[in-house]
């Protein structure tokens, strides 16, 4: 699925209308990303989020816009860099 906008560095909305919040401590592997990215949403069972956005052998982790990161684990993961 490609990408429709991607005008907030944490968020980025598919062809689809689905929106999706990227987990700041993945935020540098979508800086490459653009219109023509090709991206699969894969739901999976994480401390930290519901679903993966993978493109191009990476994967960042994701949550539907209006969801909010579980604040302690979200600090843990960023704290161990």
């Amino acid at each position: 699925m490609r990408i429709r906008s991607h005008s907030e560095s944490h968020v980025v909305e598919l062809e689809d209308g689905s929106r999706w919040q990227i987990f700041p401590g993945d935020l540098d592997l979508t800086l490459d990303w653009t219109p023509e990215t090709e991206l699969v949403v894969e739901p999976v069972a994480d401390e930290i989020s519901s679903h993966v956005l993978a493109a191009a052998g990476a994967k960042v982790r994701a949550i539907p816009v209006g969801e909010s990161w579980p604040v302690k684990e979200a600090k843990s993961i960023l704290k161990e860099g």
